[in-house]
C-alpha cells in the first residue's frame, strides 16, 4: 500500500509545545488525505504587561477549521484555566461533542453563567475506568493525581497504535479529596496490548530531580503554622485547588478556629465541590461578612489573589480597600501558592504592603506551603518503567523544560523521542517521525469582547503610546492658507516640570510651523499636516530624547 493511503496515527501540537499554557492538541488516524480527528484540551495562557489590554490568549483553532467536518469531538483532561479556558470561546463553532468529567464539566457550566457566555457547548460525561468510543478511536479516562479534582490522563486506541496522553499529572500516594494516580492502570498499559504504546507527556518540572512532595506534607505544614499563630491566620492559594482549601480547613478545625472565604471564585469553585460530595464531613464555611464577628485569635481567612490579581481580595486588603476585611500587625499570611511567571512583580508588591503593615508574611521560600501538580525527573522514570513507551512526546513545556524531557527520555532508553513543537505534525505509528512547521498555527487574543489574531489587534499602538505619549493637533485653514480655527491640541503623557513645559514647546512649534510656511503651500492640507509632523516630532525628540506619537489633522474650509 502507497505511504498516502496507509492509516498513520499522528499529534498535532497546536498550543502549550514550546511553552507554559494554551494547551491544546489534535490527534488524527487515517490515511494522509482523509484523517479523522480528536483534540485534547482547550487552553490559555495570560495576557502580561507586553500585551497591553490584552486578558486572554489561546491557540490559533486555523488547521481544524480547515478540517471541521472530520473533526469529531474536544476532550477534557481536567479544569485548569491553561486546559479548558478556551472551550467557550473556540469550540462552540465545530458543534461537535466536549467529553468532561462531573466536576470538569460543572466547572464549566459555571464558567459559562458567571461569564454572561450566550454559545453553549454539547458536553459528555466520562468517567475514570469506563471506555468509550469517537469513530475510530477508542479512548479511555485514567484518574491522575493534579492540583485539581478529577484531573485524568487519556488512553487512546486505534488499529496502528495506542497514545497516553498524560496531561498533568504527578505520583501522589496521598492527594487531599481526589484519588490517587491509578498506577495499577499504568502498570496494565505495558503489558496488555502488542500495540506499540506512545507517550505524550507532562515536562513542568523535568529540569527537577527526585519526586514532588505530596499533599499531605501540606497539609502537615499549614497545620503547624495554623495552629501556632498567636492571631489571625489568612491563606491564599490556587481558587481551583480544592484539596489545597481542604486542608487549610481541616488545619483550622483541629487548631479551633472558624474559617472565611473571601473571593468570588473561591466561592463558586468550593460550591461545585460540595454539590459534587467533595467537602462530605468538613466545618461549616463562612462568608466574608462573619469576619468581624469572629475574634482574632479563632479566625482563619481563605481568600483568592495568589497571582497578584489587582482586584482580587488579598491585593484589596493589602491596600486597605477591602469593605470588610483588615488585617493588622502581628497576624500572619500564607501565600500557600507560586507565582505564575509574569506574576512575580504584582506578588511581591502585595507581599510588601503587607510586610509594611507588620503582618508575617511566609512563601515556600519559607517552609513547605506549596508543592506543584507536576512530576519530577524520578516519577517520569517509574511512569516510562510502567508503560513502556516506543515513543516519546514532551509536550506542556517551555524549551528548556523539553529538552530535559527529551534527554532524560533517551538516556532511559526509549527508541523514538520526538521533540515538537506547536505546528508540527508528529507521525506516531507507523515509523515515528516528526515534520517541524508542517501545519499552520499561531494565537489569537481576547481584546475586551473580542476575538481577533495579533496583527487584528491595538497591541502595536498601544505599545507605542506607552512610550511616547500622544499629541493631536487640529486646525482649519480657508483657501488662501490662513487659519481660521484652531489649532486645538490633546497631549497626553508628555513629561511636564516647573521649569519646562513640552506642551509650551509643542504650541510654539505650531506657531512658528504656520508663519514659516508660505500661504500657498498651507492651502494643502497635505503637505501643511505633514510639515507640522515633523517640526512637532523633531522639537520633542530634541527636548525630550523620544518620538512622541503625532496626529495632525488639517481641515479645509
Amino acid at each position: 500500500m502507497a505511504k498516502n493511503q496507509r492509516d498513520e496515527l499522528v499529534f498535532v501540537p497546536l498550543g502549550g509545545v514550546g511553552e507554559i499554557g494554551m494547551n491544546m492538541g489534535a490527534y488524527g488516524f487515517g490515511p494522509e488525505k482523509s484523517r479523522k480527528w480528536i483534540v485534547v484540551d482547550c487552553g490559555v495562557s495570560f495576557g502580561g504587561p507586553d500585551l497591553p489590554g490584552i486578558e486572554l490568549i489561546m491557540a490559533n483553532p486555523e488547521f481544524l477549521e480547515e478540517n471541521a467536518d472530520d473533526v469529531l469531538a474536544l476532550i477534557l483532561t481536567h479544569s485548569h484555566e491553561d486546559h479548558y479556558g478556551a472551550v467557550l470561546d473556540l469550540w462552540p463553532v465545530f458543534d461537535k461533542p466536549v467529553y468532561a468529567t462531573p466536576f470538569t464539566a460543572a466547572m464549566l457550566a459555571a464558567k459559562r453563567a458567571g461569564d454572561g457566555i450566550v454559545e453553549n457547548v454539547d458536553v459528555r460525561i466520562m468517567r475514570p475506568g469506563k471506555p468509550f468510543e469517537i469513530g475510530p478511536f477508542k479512548l479511555e479516562a485514567i484518574n491522575v493525581a493534579h492540583s485539581i479534582p478529577e484531573s485524568n490522563s487519556i488512553l487512546i486506541t486505534t488499529p496502528v497504535g495506542r497514545v497516553l496522553h498524560t496531561g498533568d499529572w504527578k505520583l501522589d500516594p496521598t492527594p487531599v479529596v481526589s484519588a490517587p494516580t491509578d498506577v495499577e492502570r499504568f502498570k496494565a498499559i505495558g503489558t496488555e496490548s502488542d500495540l506499540p504504546l506512545a507517550l505524550v507527556c507532562d515536562s513542568t518540572n523535568a529540569l527537577k530531580d527526585g519526586e514532588s512532595p505530596s499533599e499531605a506534607e501540606i497539609g502537615a505544614t499549614l497545620a503547624a503554622l495554623i495552629a501556632e499563630a498567636p492571631h489571625r491566620v489568612a491563606v491564599t492559594t490556587f481558587a481551583s485547588n480544592v484539596g489545597r482549601v481542604v486542608s487549610i480547613v481541616r488545619a483550622a478545625h483541629q487548631a479551633g478556629r472558624q474559617v472565611v472565604l473571601s473571593g468570588r471564585s473561591l466561592h463558586r469553585i468550593m460550591g461545585i465541590a460540595k454539590e459534587l460530595g467533595m467537602l462530605e464531613g468538613l466545618p461549616t464555611l463562612h462568608d466574608q461578612d462573619a469576619y468581624k464577628t469572629i475574634a482574632r485569635d479563632k479566625c482563619v481567612l481563605i481568600c483568592t489573589g495568589s497571582q497578584g490579581e489587582a482586584r482580587a481580595a488579598i491585593a484589596r486588603i493589602a491596600r486597605g480597600e477591602h469593605p470588610v476585611i483588615d488585617l493588622n500587625a502581628g497576624d500572619r499570611m500564607i501565600f500557600s501558592s507560586w507565582a505564575i511567571p509574569g506574576n512575580e512583580r504584582e506578588v511581591i508588591d502585595i507581599q510588601n504592603l503587607l510586610i509594611d503593615k507588620g503582618i508575617e508574611v511566609i512563601t515556600q521560600n519559607d517552609a513547605l506551603v506549596h508543592v506543584t501538580g507536576h512530576p519530577r525527573r524520578d516519577e517520569l522514570r517509574r511512569l516510562y518503567s510502567w508503560v513502556k513507551p516506543q515513543v516519546l512526546v514532551p509536550v506542556h513545556g517551555e524549551a528548556t523544560h523539553l529538552a530535559a524531557h527529551a534527554k532524560l527520555g533517551r538516556e532511559e532508553g526509549i527508541p523514538n523521542v520526538c521533540e515538537a513543537r506547536n505546528g508540527d505534525m508528529v507521525r506516531l505509528f507507523p515509523e515515528p517521525m516528526a515534520y517541524p512547521a508542517e501545519v499552520r498555527t499561531g494565537e489569537l487574543y481576547l481584546d475586551g469582547l473580542v476575538l481577533c489574531t495579533p496583527e487584528e489587534s491595538g497591541v502595536k499602538g498601544r505599545r507605542r503610546l506607552s512610550f511616547g505619549g500622544m499629541i493631536i493637533v487640529s486646525l482649519a485653514v480657508n483657501s488662501n492658507g490662513q487659519v481660521v480655527s484652531g489649532p486645538d491640541y490633546v497631549i497626553e503623557g508628555l513629561p511636564e516640570t516647573e521649569d519646562e513645559s513640552l506642551v509650551e514647546l509643542v504650541e510654539d512649534t505650531v506657531t512658528n510651523t504656520i508663519k514659516s510656511l508660505p500661504p500657498k503651500r498651507r492651502t494643502d492640507p497635505d503637505v501643511f499636516s505633514s510639515a507640522l509632523f515633523k517640526a512637532i516630532r523633531n522639537e520633542v525628540n530634541g527636548f525630550w530624547g523620544r518620538k512622541p506619537n503625532v496626529n495632525v489633522f488639517v481641515h479645509r474650509v
